[in-house]
C-alpha cells in the first residue's frame, strides 16, 4: 500500500512538520471484520506537528478508497449520539435554513430528526450513502469538491463530524468558500478535540482524525475563507462543538495565538506517556486477575491499547453494544466481539473500559441491566 505523504504543514502551507511520535504497524480499519486476520492492513501511524502552526498532524496518510472501503458505523449507536444528533437539529433550526446541503451525510439521521422542526428540501452528498429507511433526503453520491455542481440552490450548508476526516482542510474550505453566495449559512459540528486529548481520550487522533482540529484553528479557518462565526455551542463538556457562521465578503480576518506550538507539543507527548504507564498498569493487574476478563469497544478505543502493548493474552474478547460487530473479529487483533450481555451470569467479570465520554454510559449499562459484580480496571 502506498501511503500519501503530506509535504507541508496543513495551516501554513510550509515545509517546518517536526517529528514527534511514531506509532508502529497500526490497524488502519477502525471496525470489525469476517477476513482472517492475515489479511488485515497495517501502517505507521506517524505523528508531526508544524513549528510554524503548532498543529499536530499525521505526516502519512492511507489512501481513501482504503480507508474508507468499508463504514465502521460510527456515530450511530448509543444514547449520547442520539442526543447529539437531536441537540444540533435543534442548534440548525434557530437558524430557520429554507434549503440544506449536507456534507458528508452518511446515514441521513440527522436530516430525518430535523423532520421535527420544519420540513425542507434536504440533499445529502456522500461517497458511501447507508441511508435508514424512513429518511426523505435527496441523496448525492460522491464528494463536495470545486467540482461539485447542482441546479439547487441552498442557503445553508451542513457537516457532522466531517471536518476533522477531511485530508486538505484549507482546500476544502476555500471550495466551500467559492461555491457558497453572500449570506449563505454554514452550519457543523465537530468534535471538541483539546478536551479530548486533555482527557486523554484515545478516539481523538488517528487514520480518520489525522490533525488536532482546535477552536483556534477552526475560527482562524472560518475567518480566512470570508466566513462570520455568528453561533457557538458546546455539547457537553468532552463530546463536540457546533458552530454556524455566515459567507460575508467582509469577514474579519484573525489570527492564530502565538503559543500552539509548545503548548500542543507538551499536550500529545504526554498523552503518550500517559498511555505508557497506563498500559504498564494494567499489564500488571492482569497478571493478577483469575476472573475473566475483557475489553470494551470494537473501535479505536481497544486498538490504541494493544497497539501501546496491552497484553491481550489473558482477555476473553472484545465487547461492544454495536450488533453488526458482534460475532466479527476487531480489525488488526484476534479478538472476536460479543455482545455485553454474555456478561450476565459471570461472577465478577474484569473489563478494561477506556471509551472517552461514553465511559459512564457503557457502565452504567453493565452494572445497572446486566451483572451488577462487573468489575472496571
Amino acid at each position: 500500500m502506498k501511503m500519501i505523504e503530506r509535504s507541508a504543514d496543513l495551516i501554513s502551507g510550509l515545509d517546518d512538520v517536526e517529528h514527534l511520535y511514531t506509532l508502529s504497524d497500526f490497524p488502519i480499519f477502525m471496525g470489525c471484520v469476517d477476513h482472517p486476520q492475515s489479511e488485515d492492513l497495517l501502517a505507521d501511524s506517524v505523528w508531526g506537528i508544524g513549528v510554524s502552526s503548532g498543529l499536530v498532524q499525521l505526516k502519512k496518510l492511507i489512501p481513501l478508497e482504503i480507508l474508507y472501503k468499508t463504514s465502521h458505523g460510527s456515530g450511530d449507536i448509543g444514547k449520547i449520539w442520539d442526543f447529539h444528533h437531536r441537540s444540533f437539529a435543534s442548534f440548525i433550526s434557530k437558524h430557520a435554513p429554507k434549503a440544506v446541503l449536507e456534507i458528508g451525510g452518511g446515514h441521513g439521521r440527522l436530516a430525518k430528526l430535523y423532520e421535527d422542526y420544519d420540513q425542507i428540501p434536504w440533499s445529502i452528498i456522500e461517497p458511501n450513502p447507508t441511508p435508514i429507511a424512513s429518511s426523505n433526503a435527496k441523496w448525492i453520491k460522491g464528494f463536495f469538491d470545486h467540482n461539485f455542481i447542482s441546479d439547487s440552490h441552498y442557503d445553508c450548508y451542513v457537516h457532522s463530524h466531517l471536518f476533522e476526516h477531511l485530508y486538505d482542510p484549507c482546500q476544502f474550505m476555500n471550495d466551500l468558500s467559492g461555491y457558497m453566495r453572500d449570506g449563505d449559512k454554514l452550519i457543523f459540528t465537530l468534535p471538541n478535540m483539546q478536551e479530548m486529548l486533555e482527557r486523554n481520550y484515545t478516539n481523538c487522533l488517528n487514520f480518520e482524525h489525522t490533525f488536532f482540529v482546535t477552536e483556534p484553528y477552526i475560527e482562524y479557518l472560518m475567518a480566512k475563507y470570508g466566513f462570520d462565526i455568528i453561533g457557538k455551542e458546546y455539547f457537553m463538556e468532552d463530546h463536540s462543538i457546533f458552530y454556524s457562521a455566515v459567507k460575508s465578503l467582509n469577514a474579519v480576518k484573525n489570527e492564530l495565538p502565538p503559543n500552539l506550538y509548545k503548548k500542543n507539543k507538551e499536550l500529545f507527548l504526554k498523552f503518550i506517556k500517559t498511555h505508557k504507564n497506563m498500559i504498564a498498569d494494567y499489564n500488571d493487574q492482569l497478571k493478577e486477575i483469575e476472573c475473566p476478563i475483557y475489553l470494551f469497544g470494537a473501535h479505536v478505543f481497544a486498538q490504541f491499547l494493544i497497539q501501546m502493548g496491552l497484553d491481550t493474552s489473558k482477555i476473553v474478547g472484545i465487547l461492544d453494544n454495536d450488533r453488526n460487530k458482534q460475532g466479527k473479529r476487531l480489525y488488526g487483533s484476534n479478538l472476536f466481539v460479543e455482545s455485553p450481555k454474555i456478561l450476565e451470569d459471570i461472577v465478577s467479570p474484569h473489563i478494561i473500559l477506556k471509551a472517552g465520554v461514553y465511559d459512564n454510559e457503557i457502565k452504567s449499562d453493565i452494572l445497572e441491566n446486566i451483572n451488577t459484580t462487573a468489575i472496571f480496571l
